[in-house]
């Protein structure tokens, strides 16, 4: 990115140049579609509806997480591990290359977990807050987080304020998707008090501060048990074990997270309905 080596080259502390790289592109992504939307505001209403519509549509990606998530499972069905191992590089970023089917299927599940709240409730809670603007400001967050909020070098201290902004984003629609989780448990047939107690008891044991609740929610709705050795780059990370084994992780755990993540985004765009109506 064009960006950050000039951040770089104008301010020595890495942190404050981080910090400056991150707030601008928040700014530059949410300014933009402001505008955007205010010149076609301008131009006609109807044109900034349009607009507004495809910029809260394009916004919100649980088409893309789905597609991906059943070419695993379709994968995994039909035996076919070495394909199974490339889909999941497509929505993983641990090496996929030494994972068997349990463990394909553990991360599969892990990232529709956490990817129902990074893709799909996060980015209504900033809808309601924001508009479009504050949607885009969100995913340009969020998408910072992926690139630079690293702890590995370079982005070590770079990527410091780009990674504390996105936990400080994803605070409140984490704990929120604990109850949205819960409910959608409850709405394909699951165990939704098994859902709220496994996400209250094991949220808190992820490195991430939000991460690990969604997972854990989804490890109680399913009764599975996730977490454990994962490689990065051929570097191990030991993550805590979130849930109980009760169910062996089989492919058939990624249909039903998927239905879990459906229902759980239906709750939560009905609540934003309702709250956008009462406040109207």
């Amino acid at each position: 990115m064009w960006a950050e080596p000039r951040c770089r080259r104008l301010i020595a502390n890495e942190y404050l140049a981080g910090g400056a790289f991150a707030v601008g592109i928040i700014a530059l992504c949410a300014g933009g579609v402001g505008m955007i939307l205010w010149v076609l505001q301008q131009l006609h209403p109807v044109l900034a509806g349009i607009a507004m519509t495809y910029f809260m549509f394009a916004g919100v990606a649980i088409r893309d997480l789905a597609q991906e998530a059943r070419a695993v499972w379709q994968a995994l069905q039909e035996d076919d591990l070495p394909r199974a191992r490339r889909q999941l590089s497509h929505i993983v970023g641990r090496d996929t290359a030494p994972l068997d089917r349990p463990e394909m299927v553990r991360a599969t599940v892990e990232t529709v977990a956490e990817s129902t709240v990074d893709a799909i409730l996060a980015p209504l809670f900033f809808a309601i807050l924001g508009g479009a603007p504050g949607l885009w400001a969100y995913k340009a967050i969020n998408t910072l987080d992926s690139m630079v909020g690293h702890r590995e070098a370079p982005y070590t201290r770079f990527g410091w304020a780009a990674a504390r902004i996105d936990d400080v984003a994803n605070f409140v629609p984490a704990r929120v998707g604990l109850c949205m989780f819960t409910v959608g448990t409850w709405l394909v047939g699951g165990d939704p008090g098994h859902c709220w107690r496994i996400g209250r008891r094991d949220g808190r044991k992820h490195p991430s501060p939000n991460a690990g609740i969604s997972e854990a929610a989804m490890a109680g709705a399913l009764g599975v048990r996730l977490g454990g050795r994962n490689t990065y780059d051929g570097i191990e990370n030991i993550r805590p074990y979130l849930g109980d084994p009760v169910h062996p992780l089989e492919p058939s755990c990624i249909p039903q997270a998927l239905r879990i993540m459906y229902a759980t985004s239906a709750c939560a765009l009905a609540a934003c309905i309702g709250l956008r109506w009462l406040v109207s």
